[in-house]
Order: C-alpha cells, then structure tokens, then sequence
C-alpha cells in the first residue's frame, strides 16, 4: 500500500469517528431535552416594554401562561394578567423602583401560589407567604394555587350549624350558619370591623380556624386588629394575611384569594373556617387600578364589567362541604364600605346580590351611642335563621318585629305630646330592648349568657328598672345562670329546646336576682 493510499485510509477513519462521537452527543442532548423540556420551556427569557405604577408590559414571553408567576431581575415577582398576542400584561407582586425599560423577564412555570398548613395558625404573612411578623420563613410548607374552583354543588351541603357571634344583635336577630356569607356593610367608622373582631374573638375553644384577611387598610388599623387578637387570646387560633395600602395593587388583589385559599385547605380536612375580608372595596379599587392601567374598557364607575365575576368567584368558595367531600365549612364575613349611606351603589348592590345576607351598621345609631349600631330593619340573614338554636327562637321568636316595631314608632312619637298608654308601654319596652341589645366591644357572651338576657327582656322583668340600671342587672345574671343553672346552660349549648317549664324557670331565677335592684328602683320612684 502506498504512503497517499495510507493517509487516505487515516482521514477516512477520523472523519468516521467525528461522525459517530457527534451522533452520540446529539442523542444525548436529544435525551436531556426530552427529560428536562418542562423546565427548558419555563425558562424562557422576555424584556420588559412598558412599566407604569403596579403593572408592566413584557414581550417575548410566547408561551406565557395566565396567573403564571414571572421573575424579573433584583428577584422581583408578578403574574401574567393579560395575555395578548404581542406582549403579556403583567401585574407586579414587589415595588418596582429598581426595574426600568429592557430588564429581562423570566418565566418560573408556576401558577400564583401561597402555602397552606397548621404551622399557618398565629402567623401575620403577605398572599405570597412571605412573614411579617419576624418569624421563621414558611418555605418547607405545601403550597395551593390562590386561584381555584369553587365546590360543585354535587359537594355542598346545606348550612345546618349556627356560628355564635357573640354579640346578642346578630345571634338573636340575624343569626349566622358556619358555611354562609354573610355581608357587613356601613359608612366609615361605624364599627363594621369591631364585629368581625369579635366574632374571632368568640371562636376561641370552638375549634374554629379564623383568618382575617386585610386589603388596603392603614397599618396602624391593622397592628391594633393583631393586638387586640394578642390581647385577647384569640391570635393563636387566627391566620392575619395582609395586604397593605402601600404594597402594590396587585398584592391586594390578590389577598382574598390567597386567604380564601388558606381556609380551604383546613376546610378539606373537615375543620369549620371563618374567614374576615376586610374590605372588599378596596379590593375592587385595587383591580379598578390595576384593570384601567392595562386597558381594559371600563363600565360602571369605571369599574371592569367582570367585576362582579371577581367577586362572585370568591364568595362561591365559602360553602359547608358534604361528609365525602372532606365535611368542613368555610364561612365569609366581607365587609364593604358604603359613601352616605348609599346601599345602592355598584360595589354594595353587587355583593347584596352575591351573599346569603347583610348586617347594616347605621352611622345614626353609632352617634347615638347604640353599640353595635346594627340597623336590625335593614339587615337580614336568609340562611342562618334555620341553624339557630332553639333556645333563641322560644325566648325571641318575636323580638325582631317588636324591636322594629318599636323604632318606628319612635320617630313619630317625637312630634306628639300626648301618647295613649299602650305606646308609652311598647315604647317603655323598646328602649329596654335597646339597652338590652348593647354591648360593649371585646365582650362577646356565652349562649346561656345572651338567652338570660333575652328572657329577662321579653317576660317584663327589665321593665321595672331604669334604662341605666340594664347593664349591672346583666352582669348579676350572667352569674346567675352560672352558678345556680349549670345543667340548663349545658341543654341550651348543645342546642336542645327549651319548653315553657324551663323558660319559667330562669325568669324566675332572673327574678330572683335582679329583685334588690327592681326595689331600689321602686324607692327611687317613690321617693321622687
């Protein structure tokens, strides 16, 4: 063989082992794409366009999908809200002080996400899950997407357990069911966020899960909400998520949802949840921010004609689960805020027609003193009546009517001098009910504690005493029922009936008790 047939037969080796060692690496590389091509197609690099105050406008992102969470540089974060076909509307989650035109954008292939888990339960944290209370990271937790499906109705079963307030107002007159929405809606400062406060502070040893979500409200509002829970023992059985006035509109928008996520989660494990969104318009300011900034067509009041899906979507998460559906319930308090009493504007009327009931709170009667100022003629519960306990509803079946009755006529009783006995009686009674309705905040009663009271007021033992002398009087009752019926208060906790034997029963121990006080009065009188 010749030296050129030689070096011919070496070129035509190499260029033969060239070939197969680039076959072997395609192969490969054809393998790690196969394997890892989730993970290669999330990490697809975009620019930021356009950013204005909570929002962007990102390019480059083709397969971007919607809610998905992007990374921007400085590891800042938003979601994709808009998915249009040149650029994808995003909302921020972190301010945007140090991103600018040309930062690159990342895709991270997960879904808007916030953790869930009892280690939640005396936390303060954002919707992302990011503490603010100076305790450890909740990094290791499971984490559920803020966005889900409500239960089907296939799921669902009827509101048969009443959710004690506390307060004698609402659980005597507008009663609640652990699974309903119940709406509370007034002008500002009239005491809206006192109730849902309370009402967390009366789930203490009922082994209720509470989370009250805060959307837009000033942090000092907020850090006296978390006191008053620390205050009060009621933190440890609370989860605090917060959206706050100055975090970017799309945090608070996207809180209620990432709460409402939290509740579910302990709803599928067959626990009852009350959750507290305060307030719900702030929340449609927010997205009425973050829409027009992205251009979406405004309609009423500038508000996105989806607003009431956005709402509606939220509210029809709060549900009481059937047995094989996990059993739990999720109960909704929204609170809204109402401009001059104007019940019939867009926000209020669309969450009027959404929820199961409304307590109204009448700046009138909080000016007045009357504490809750609940509008018992203008509020209703069209779900809780049936979870009541019974024991309500054989000492104030008919309190409610009387009561208004009683308002009525004492609008007009002031432009009349003279006024025929049985007015002056209902009247007489009425202010007594009144009196008997207060309560002061922080307070909540026991069941057995509001029935005495309730008792004391519709058999006429109250009408003997001032209207100054209700309140002592109710203490002295409270133990009362304590101390001398604790085997009746048992029966009434646990929802027997009371017949008429032992509703004479504790009038005539409320007799008994108030007797020195109705004989003072008496002097006094006699006296004068």
């Amino acid at each position: 063989m010749s030296l050129d047939q030689t070096e011919d037969k070496k070129q035509t080796d190499h260029s033969s082992n060239i070939r197969d060692a680039v076959r072997e690496a395609l192969q490969s590389l054809d393998e790690v794409i196969s394997q890892h091509s989730a993970e290669l197609r999330a990490r697809e690099i975009g620019l930021v366009k356009e950013l204005e105050r909570g929002i962007t406008r990102v390019t480059g992102l083709p397969n971007v999908k919607s809610n998905e969470v992007l990374r921007f540089a400085g590891n800042r974060h938003g979601f994709a809200f808009n998915l249009d076909p040149d650029e994808v509307g995003c909302v921020l989650l972190d301010q945007s002080e140090e991103l600018s035109a040309g930062t690159r954008v990342e895709r991270t292939g997960t879904v808007l996400d916030t953790p869930v888990g009892e280690e939640l339960l005396g936390r303060v944290i954002d919707p992302i899950g990011r503490p603010l209370d100076g305790g450890r990271e909740l990094s290791e937790l499971k984490r559920l997407p803020c966005e889900r499906r409500a239960p089907s109705i296939m799921q669902r079963a009827p509101v048969t357990v009443p959710l004690q307030t506390g307060l004698k107002v609402i659980d005597a007159l507008i009663p609640i069911g652990r699974g309903q929405r119940q709406l509370l809606l007034g002008d500002r400062q009239t005491g809206k966020t006192a109730i849902a406060v309370d009402t967390i502070i009366n789930q203490r040893n009922r082994d209720v899960v509470c989370i009250y979500c805060s959307i837009g409200q000033r942090s000092t509002n907020v850090a006296r909400v978390i006191a008053s829970l620390r205050e009060h023992d009621a933190l440890q059985h609370t989860i605090v998520v917060i959206g706050a006035d100055d975090a970017p509109p799309g945090v608070q928008y996207i809180a209620p949802y990432a709460a409402t996520t939290i509740g579910e989660h302990f709803m599928s494990e067959g626990r009852d949840v009350l959750i507290v969104y305060d307030d719900l318009t702030s929340h449609a300011r927010s997205y009425r921010h973050v829409s027009l900034l992205l251009r979406r067509p405004p309609g009423r009041e500038a508000f996105p004609g989806d607003i009431f899906y956005v709402h509606s979507r939220l509210l029809e998460r709060a549900t009481h689960l059937r047995k094989d559906a996990g059993g739990g319930s999720l109960t909704a308090l929204p609170i809204i805020e109402t401009e001059a009493q104007n019940v019939s504007a867009y926000i209020p009327t669309n969450l009027i027609s959404i929820t199961d009931g409304q307590v109204y709170l009448s700046p009138t009667l909080f000016r007045k003193g009357i504490l809750p100022a609940v509008d018992v003629g203008r509020s209703v519960s069209r779900v809780g009546g049936k979870t009541q306990l019974p024991a309500y509803r054989a000492v104030a079946g008919d309190l409610r009517l009387t009561y208004s009755q009683f308002e009525e006529l004492e609008k007009f009783a002031r432009f009349s001098s003279q006024l025929d006995e049985d007015t002056r009686e209902t009247l007489e009674r009425g202010k007594r009910i009144r009196e008997t309705l207060k309560q002061q905040q922080y307070q909540p009663l026991d069941v057995p504690q509001q029935i005495a009271s309730l008792v004391a007021v519709t058999s006429g033992v109250f009408d003997d005493l001032s209207p100054d002398q209700i309140s002592q009087a109710e203490k002295l009752l409270q133990d009362a029922m304590k101390n001398d019926l604790p085997e009746l208060c048992d029966r009434i906790t646990s929802g027997e009936k009371l017949n008429d034997d032992e509703v004479n029963e504790i009038s005539q121990t409320i007799k008994k008790t108030v007797s020195e006080l109705v004989d003072e009065e008496l002097s006094n009188k006699k006296d004068a």
